[in-house]
């Protein structure tokens, strides 16, 4: 695996995924694994005098320690967690009052879109949807009341690359504008959004943060002191907040981070490499590949990249159906990020919240195939998508 032409990485990764928020100092009885701790409540001292915990949805020890965990990897100041990826969605939108715009990108996960076309605008704010590639389409659709830009990069599951540092340029030209950037397809390990003009990062954690297909959470992060005040308030109001089980699963799963995403960048150029030869596949989009049209922007704003890509297999529905009933490694299901690999069709799955007409503009066919490779090995992979591709697309 070759990271030539991509972002140097710096030290100590690994270690602040394993120290970060787990000091055994912390606790009288120096646990080295940190306690899940499942009360709701906490004797204080004296009326309003407490030892840091008071109620169990405002903080947590068990939170904190994966909070301060997060923080330590992404390099952030603050770190907040939440029940779902679209719980911290739901947070961070609601930093936004009635009346406000949103500038977002139009290929997003499809809970993204749903929730801001169908919930967030009946509460008064307006959105707008354009292709973040290119940062003047952005700046065109900016308003006099836009508060936020909210883009994903690499997208879901189109995999198209925004430049995070030309549309902060352009979002920070304007007063009082928040750039949200949607991390969860390249984790903290291959892309850094804040230290190229984010505002905010957030992560559905569900996905390869955690890694292990067993807990679903989310998080925001920031290095401003003021947006994790009203983000702090809204997370204790609104009580979008993960339990005690799932923060202490997400700690030990941040352990490995590093070396799971090493193999998954390896084992999914694999098969990107593989199915772009493939006589039975159309088009393979990999960030990771020379062939994707933003390669170079990848090398330059990223690390390296995940196990993720998608492609359109020659046919339409029938063999997409049929390619994934056949498969036997991979398992047909949504989601992604597991050490396991995942097939999916997002045109009837994932993205199916999407108007037809939108998928069909943005190339969301029923011929698209969206992989989360895996940590199995490799040639069991390659063995599997090439079986499940000749029974479905030469039958």
């Amino acid at each position: 695996m070759s990271l030539e032409g991509y972002l140097p990485r710096g030290p100590g990764f690994a270690t602040a995924a394993i120290h970060g928020g787990n000091d055994p100092e912390k606790w009288n009885c120096r646990a080295v694994v940190p306690g899940i701790f499942t009360s709701t409540t906490y004797k204080q001292d004296a009326p309003a005098e407490h030892r840091g915990y008071e109620y169990a949805r405002s903080n947590n020890p068990t939170r904190e320690c994966a909070e301060e965990c997060l923080a330590a990897v992404e390099g952030a100041k603050h770190c907040l967690t939440f029940s779902s990826g679209l719980g911290a969605t739901t947070v961070i939108a609601s930093l936004l009052d009635a009346g406000d715009h949103i500038v977002a990108m139009d290929d997003l996960y499809g809970g993204t879109f749903r929730y801001f076309s169908k919930v967030h605008t009946r509460m008064g704010v307006k959105i707008t949807f354009v292709d973040a590639r290119d940062p003047s389409k952005v700046e065109a659709a900016m308003q006099p009341n836009t508060k936020m830009v909210w883009i994903e990069t690499p997208t879901n599951p189109l995999l198209k690359i925004a430049d995070i540092q030309a549309i902060s340029k352009v979002v920070h030209s304007k007063p009082n504008v928040i750039l949200v950037v949607d991390n969860t397809f390249s984790t903290c390990y291959n892309q850094k959004p804040l230290l190229l003009g984010a505002d905010i990062v957030m992560y559905s954690l569900t996905k390869y943060m955690n890694g292990h297909s067993d807990v679903i959470m989310g998080s925001a992060l920031t290095n401003d002191d003021e947006l994790h005040k009203n983000l702090r308030f809204l997370q204790n109001a609104m009580g979008v907040i993960p339990a005690p089980f799932e923060c202490s699963q997400l700690n030990r799963s941040l352990k490995t981070l590093a070396v799971r995403m090493q193999q998954h960048m390896k084992s999914g150029l694999i098969v990107g490499q593989f199915l772009e030869k493939h006589p039975l596949v159309e088009k393979v989009i990999h960030p990771g590949l020379p062939s994707h049209p933003q390669h170079d922007l990848v090398k330059k704003q990223c690390y390296g990249v995940s196990g993720m890509l998608s492609f359109y297999l020659k046919g339409g529905l029938s063999e997409s159906r049929k390619f994934l009933s056949s498969l036997k490694v991979f398992t047909l299901a949504e989601s992604l990020g597991g050490y396991e690999s995942l097939a999916e069709l997002p045109s009837v799955m994932t993205h199916a919240s999407v108007p037809p007409e939108q998928r069909a503009e943005l190339g969301i066919t029923d011929n698209l195939i969206r992989l989360s490779v895996g940590l199995e090995d490799p040639e069991d992979l390659l063995a599997d998508l090439d079986q499940a591709l000749k029974r479905a697309v030469s039958s």
